[in-house]
């Protein structure tokens, strides 16, 4: 109640309806679309990436906000191929560029391209990030990023959500650009000490987490088993987690707030967040273990669920 527009984003999808609450899961770029609405709030969305700009007409008057025109229209967007092999086509014709605009915009984008390109190490095989891999069981390039922040802060464990790993370290050369698209998100690397006790039980926490979500933990400095959703023992260095004894966790700072649902830590008189941007931390750790190798980061049975 007292919301009449909500502008939305991070779900990635058009918002296209056939009625309240019935998605158009058939909608194709260039047909005619209906916005969301709910308990009198109009929920408009024009998916991502500059896909489409979204246009929405109201009218403001005595008898509230009333909706006009809605549409999503694409930018350029090719749509999928008929068949394989197929030659994709525009959904719309051709928008053309804006000469005065692009020459105006051509000197940030040629130093922005010169900063990415700048050479950051090698690869010797590709670290796999692709979302139905990285969300789902530990692997390579998730324990590869939580080891770059465990070494910054001098942890004992470090966990990263895999909702932030956002796509495949390649072969070969690597860029700096290739780093910010496995992390494009500019969080911090924090670090938190937590008694044994604190650290069992956000550790349980993420034992419960659902192999497919953001949450889906990626760690490295702790041996854990994990029954179904129960975590049944936890070692760091060789030893059960000791309930007395002090730890130190490394984590974004985006967890440490309580992103992807995990426990708030930010306001544990533990916490420090290092000001440490982890695109820049992984940079660094892969300069100085380039070339990186694949078996150097096999999270192995490191974390075993029955």
């Amino acid at each position: 109640p007292g919301l009449d527009l909500i502008v939305g984003g991070h779900s990635q999808n058009p918002v296209c309806m056939l009625a309240a609450n019935l998605r158009n899961d058939a909608y194709r770029p260039g047909q005619p679309c209906a916005p969301d609405r709910q308990n009198g709030a109009w929920i408009v969305q024009a998916h991502e990436w500059g896909k489409y700009v979204g246009r929405a007409d109201f009218e403001l008057g005595p008898g509230g906000v009333q909706l006009l025109k809605y549409e999503l229209m694409p930018v350029n967007m090719l749509l999928p191929a008929a068949a394989p092999n197929a030659k994709k086509e525009l959904a719309q014709p051709r928008l053309p560029e804006d000469a005065t605009l692009r020459a105006f915009l051509q000197p940030f984008q040629d130093k922005g391209q010169a900063g990415l390109l700048l050479p950051v190490g090698t690869s010797e095989a590709i670290f796999d990030g692709s979302r139905d891999r990285v969300r789902r069981a530990p692997n390579a390039l998730g324990l590869l990023v939580a080891r770059s922040m465990m070494d910054k802060v001098g942890a004992d464990m470090a966990l990263m959500n895999s909702g932030g790993l956002r796509d495949s370290l390649p072969a070969g050369p690597l860029t700096y650009r290739d780093v910010l698209i496995v992390q494009p998100f500019g969080n911090t690397v924090s670090v938190i000490t937590l008694s044994g006790a604190e650290l069992l039980d956000y550790l349980r926490f993420a034992a419960r987490q659902t192999p497919g979500a953001g949450a889906f933990p990626q760690t490295v400095g702790v041996r854990m088993v994990i029954n179904g959703t129960v975590l049944e023992s936890a070692q760091i260095g060789g030893a059960p987690i000791d309930p007395a004894r002090s730890y130190r966790l490394a984590i974004n700072n985006f967890t440490a707030q309580g992103g992807d649902g995990y426990p708030a830590l930010n306001k544990h008189a533990g916490y420090i967040n290092s000001g440490f941007v982890d695109a820049d931390v992984l940079r660094e750790f892969i300069s100085k273990r380039s070339p990186l190798k694949l078996a150097d980061f096999d999270p192995g049975d490191t974390v075993q669920r029955r």
